[in-house]
Formats: structure tokens, C-alpha cells, sequence
């Protein structure tokens, strides 16, 4: 197999995770540069790999070709991966890896808009369609842009920073965006790290509904395994380890199952993944080569036999 453009962060302890057998079927719910995929491949799996962005299925074609038909790639976003596999008489599976947020060729295209190391167009849609981050930004109310903010950008300052944007308005570029926030919030060169770090975060996420894939992924992954099949996530901020954490504490009854704030209301369903293992984090050696990698998290959980748990999360 061809080597990847981009190596993936935490490669090695994913693919021990994976545990993968010479024959299984995997899936890699972000396919990206392909860096996961070929790595499975190369250990014998048969490979269905999930991505939205259709420049990054135009960009796989070489490693479809070169798998011999191990290989197919599928033009989705993973919330979509148990229909997409069902249609394709693809399940069960044997593992299922996640490498959830913007990949790093996203962040090298300047016309993405996904970064304001290099200006840009005001885009940040992941696959092409929806409304572009420049078009909400223009339209939303100043209150409606603070909330995003807070909640997704977890921006302590979300308030200056939306009246900021809804008086510059309107805003095309990534530098106009970023130029906005840093005037906001009083930003040095020689400061540590970028105000704008937060506002492109937060915008990114809601623009492609992040979170919410990721919890309707996770859930799929959930119905899709395999009993002993492993599940991978690899997240990059604590919105989304929290939510992979309490997913898999639950799912592993690890979590009490019912508070004065959240009672349950009505029987435990069974665990449907074994207690996960400890979360895993870079090393020195690979931050220092893959800066990106300083806020990854992996966590790896196993099927049980158990059925998936209802939408309730109850029996």
C-alpha cells in the first residue's frame, strides 16, 4: 500500500486497539488522508471507510485501486454508517475507528476556510453543501452567535466577541474573522495562543453539526459491532472526549443510572460494552514530530453481546 499523505496521530495504539485479525471486516468512520485505512489494510482487514468530504473519496481512489478490492469508500457522513453498511450487506463488523474534527489536509487548504493561518474564503462545511460559516455569520442574531460561541467554542467572552462580528458585518475571509476577534479581545503577537483559536472552533462545529454526529456515530458503531468487536475514538478537544467518555460509561454501566437531576425511569438495559480501558494520550517523542497530536485522546471500548441500547438508553 501506498503510504499515506498525512500520518495520523496515536497510529500505533489504534491499531493495537484494533486488535485486527487477518479477514475481519473494519470500518474507519473518517477516512481523511487514508492513513488508518492503509495501516488496517496492510494487517489483512477488509476495509469500508466513511467520509463527507468528496475531496477526500477523489483523493482515495489510488488506495482503492492498490487494495485489491479490500477496500471501498463511502461518500457519507458516519451518522450515516449503519444504513450505509446495511445497504451494502456490510454488518456486522469487527472494529470501528473514529478520528473526529478537521483533518489536517482541510486545515492546509486555505479555501476551505477552515483555518486563519491563510486567508480564505469563509466556508468550514466539511462536505460542500449546507450554509457556509460566512452566510450564518451574517444572518444570526448577535445573542443566537454568542451562544454558539460559549457552548461550542467554550469562550468566556462570547458576548464582545459576537457584537464584534454583527458590527463588522458583513465578513467573507477567514482574516477579516479572525482580525474581528483578535481586535475584540486584545490580542498580542506574542501571545501564547490565538483568541481566534476559539470563534473558528466553535463556528466549525456548529456549522457541520459535529457533536451530534458524533453522538448519532457512536450509537451506530454501537449497532453495527460485532460481539468482541473494538470501537477507537480519537478526539482533539474536551467537548468531544467528554462526550465519547460518558457515551462508553454508560453504554458500560459505569455510570450511576439515575440522579435527583437525571432519575432513570425505567429498567438498565445491559451493558452493551465492556468497562473501557484507560484513556490514552501522545508521547513526548510523537507531539514533538505531530504538534497537532498535544490534545489528542483515545479511548478504545469492546462489544458485548448484549443488544444495543434504545435511544432512551433503557431496556
Amino acid at each position: 500500500m501506498s503510504a499515506a499523505p498525512h500520518i495520523p496521530v496515536l497510529l500505533d495504539e489504534v491499531i493495537d486497539a484494533l486488535a485486527i485479525v487477518p479477514g475481519e471486516r473494519h470500518i474507519d468512520a473518517t477516512f481523511g488522508a487514508g492513513g488508518y485505512t492503509n495501516a488496517i489494510l496492510e494487517r489483512g482487514a477488509e476495509v469500508a471507510a466513511f467520509d463527507r468530504d468528496p475531496h477526500a473519496i477523489e483523493g482515495g481512489q489510488t488506495l482503492v485501486a492498490a487494495a485489491d478490492g479490500r477496500l471501498i469508500l463511502i461518500e457519507a457522513p458516519f451518522s450515516r454508517l449503519e444504513a450505509e453498511l446495511v445497504a451494502r450487506d456490510l454488518v456486522p463488523v469487527d472494529g470501528v475507528t473514529m478520528d473526529i474534527g478537521v483533518s489536517s489536509m482541510q486545515l492546509d487548504q486555505a479555501e476551505r476556510g477552515f483555518s486563519f493561518q491563510s486567508d480564505g474564503p469563509l466556508d468550514m462545511r466539511m462536505g460542500g453543501d449546507g450554509v457556509t460559516a460566512a452566510e450564518w455569520l451574517n444572518s444570526a442574531d448577535e445573542a443566537e452567535i454568542a451562544d454558539v460561541l460559549y457552548q461550542y467554542g467554550e469562550e468566556p467572552r462570547s458576548r464582545r466577541v459576537a457584537g464584534a462580528i454583527v458590527r463588522a458585518r458583513p465578513l467573507t475571509r477567514t482574516g477579516e474573522l479572525a482580525n474581528v476577534v483578535r481586535k475584540a479581545l486584545g490580542y498580542k503577537p506574542h501571545d501564547k495562543k490565538d483568541p481566534a483559536t476559539r470563534t473558528f472552533q466553535a463556528v466549525r462545529i456548529f456549522i457541520n453539526r459535529e457533536l451530534d454526529e458524533l453522538a448519532e456515530g457512536l450509537a451506530a458503531a454501537e449497532r453495527v459491532l460485532a460481539p468482541g468487536g473494538r470501537l477507537v475514538v480519537v478526539t482533539f478537544h474536551s467537548l468531544e472526549d467528554r462526550l465519547v467518555k460518558r457515551f462508553l460509561r454508560e453504554r458500560s454501566g459505569s455510570e450511576p443510572a439515575g440522579s435527583r437531576h437525571r432519575p432513570a425511569i425505567g429498567p438498565r438495559a445491559e451493558p452493551s460494552f465492556e468497562t473501557p480501558a484507560k484513556a490514552v494520550r501522545p508521547s513526548e517523542a510523537e507531539i514533538a514530530r505531530n504538534p497537532r497530536a498535544r490534545s489528542a485522546t483515545l479511548r478504545v471500548a469492546r462489544r458485548t453481546g448484549a443488544a444495543p441500547w434504545t435511544s432512551e438508553g433503557m431496556a
